[in-house]
């Protein structure tokens, strides 16, 4: 997948379901579709694999398996199919696909312990049809398909992971590899759900758009070649001002390193001026490192006036703290007439003084933060980050950045966006500096709040993605970015 598509619920992929397998003349034509499709995609990936084991459950998702694996036994490949001990296949869709592969000369048998000697374990166990964490019987092949020395392919969803949340309330599959049918489904785009995942395809069965409009769709997930729709090239006789002019604000005793970080990410991200506001200690170190920013000795409020007034776009919160000095700047600042990017602990201040900002505003927690905002659990918010996403927009009235794998952005009357980019090795401290500076840079030139918060949150994972393919995760630094920043944010 390339470039944006859309994201589905479960109801509008069900319905979608019932729609095509109308149009097709019964519901067994795209049972069978979907298991060719995935006998397909094993042939693609493991054209060498000779032992498949496929897990089969009760429900259609199994029926799919069943399908899978008659085409198998009839390309040549050694086929064993386990299913739960006592659970037939409930429909008859599913009970037709069984009995076509044993009519083909294949044996089912029930699972009663491990998966030995496989070169390909199919989960067709569960798909959709689970709300819930599996029961012991159920959790028992899940564990057993993590456990084989084999790869995994996932007939549409990890079976154990929430299609619609990505949460995983259980045991559930590690795949290698998940085809998804029809459309692609948001829960598998986001949260504890990429841990599961692995790399996902689409297969849409031969359907036509009028099944799955993109209307329907609950959130769209922007990919790395999304970006060009963002950025237009520059007028050859540009000047400074028309890039505009990003104040960062922060840095409180001890935390000069982040307010700097955010200031260097404006700059790599197109700002034509960036001033920035902190402590007077850090004003020498910030000067030395970076000559292009403009550093501001600040020891009150008042001191800000003039720089606020300059600004086209304020970005608070890196370093700034929630000692007195904090708090004095953020009261200051949280209702100017100015676009605000609100990040770290200005995120902590505003959610032990909660109140509803301008449309201009983008919040950019992380879920612990995103968690204080909402008087919630980190677990909650995790659950469904969709849904914490778009409570953060109704209770605040702005654009939210809700960060972690599968970054969600948000706001009020738009459809969400859900970030395909980015790695385990930006989790380390100062990454979400550097976001800030990438998305208060977008805003100031010219980028609407939920436009800057989408395209920066897309070049700050994509960016993240070009360093860490450059020298790996572990050990990636958040000034690693800064040159894929500026590279990518001239497609």
């Amino acid at each position: 997948m390339s470039g944006s598509f859309p994201l589905y619920d479960n109801a509008a992929l069900r319905q979608a379901e019932r729609r095509a397998a109308s149009l097709a003349g019964d519901d067994f034509t795209l049972m069978q579709r979907a298991g060719l499709a995935a006998w397909h995609c094993a042939l693609a990936y493991w054209p060498q694999a000779q032992r498949i084991v496929v897990v089969c459950g009760p429900g259609n998702n199994g029926g799919d398996g069943y399908v899978l694996a008659r085409h198998a036994l009839e390309a040549g490949r050694e086929v064993r199919v386990l299913r739960l001990p006592g659970h037939a296949p409930r429909s008859e869709m599913a009970r037709r696909a069984k009995h076509e592969y044993l009519t083909a000369g294949g044996q089912v048998a029930d699972f009663t312990g491990g998966i030995d000697a496989a070169d390909l374990v199919v989960d067709a166990l569960f798909g959709i049809g689970l709300g819930r964490a599996p029961d012991e019987a159920s959790a028992a092949p899940v564990a057993a398909m993590n456990d084989a020395a084999a790869p995994v392919l996932s007939l549409d969803v990890p079976s154990g992971v929430d299609a619609d949340t990505g949460c995983v309330p259980g045991v559930a599959v590690r795949a290698t590899r998940t085809l998804q049918f029809l459309g692609a489904h948001a829960g598998l785009a986001t949260g504890a759900a990429l841990d599961h995942v692995g790399v996902r395809e689409l297969a849409a069965l031969d359907v036509g758009d009028d099944i799955l409009p993109a209307s329907a769709a609950v959130a769209e997930a922007l990919h790395a070649g999304s970006l060009h729709g963002f950025l237009p090239p520059r007028h050859r006789n540009s000047h400074k001002g028309e890039s505009g002019r990003v104040l960062c604000v922060g840095g409180d005793h001890g935390k000069g390193g982040a307010v700097m970080l955010c200031a260097e990410a404006a700059l790599r991200s197109g700002a034509g001026l960036v001033d920035v506001a902190t402590r007077a200690a850090h004003v020498p170190a910030l000067l030395s490192r970076r000559p292009e920013v403009m550093a501001h000795a600040i020891d009150a409020p008042t001191d800000l006036h003039d720089l606020a007034e300059l600004a086209d776009v304020i970005a608070i919160g890196p370093g700034l703290g929630q000692e007195s000095w904090g708090n004095a700047l953020f009261s200051a600042l949280i209702g100017i007439a100015r676009p605000l990017v609100i990040d770290a602990d200005a995120l902590n201040i505003l959610a032990a003084n909660p109140r509803q900002l301008s449309p201009d505003a983008v919040l950019t927690p992380h879920p612990g933060e995103a968690a204080r905002l909402l008087g919630i659990s980190t677990g909650e918010v995790q659950a469904d980050r969709r849904a914490s996403a778009s409570a953060l927009c109704e209770r605040y009235n702005c654009t939210i950045v809700l960060k972690g794998a599968g970054t969600v952005v948000a706001a009020p009357g738009r459809r969400a966006r859900i970030i395909d980019a980015g790695n385990p090795g930006m989790a380390v401290g100062g990454m979400g500096d550097v976001l800030t500076g990438v998305i208060a840079a977008l805003r100031a030139q010219g980028l609407e709040a939920f436009d800057a918060a989408c395209c920066g949150a897309l070049l700050h994972g994509a960016a993240g993605d070009a360093a860490a393919r450059d020298g790996g995760e572990r050990g990636l630094l958040p000034s690693d970015l800064f040159a894929p920043l500026r590279r990518l944010a001239n497609p």
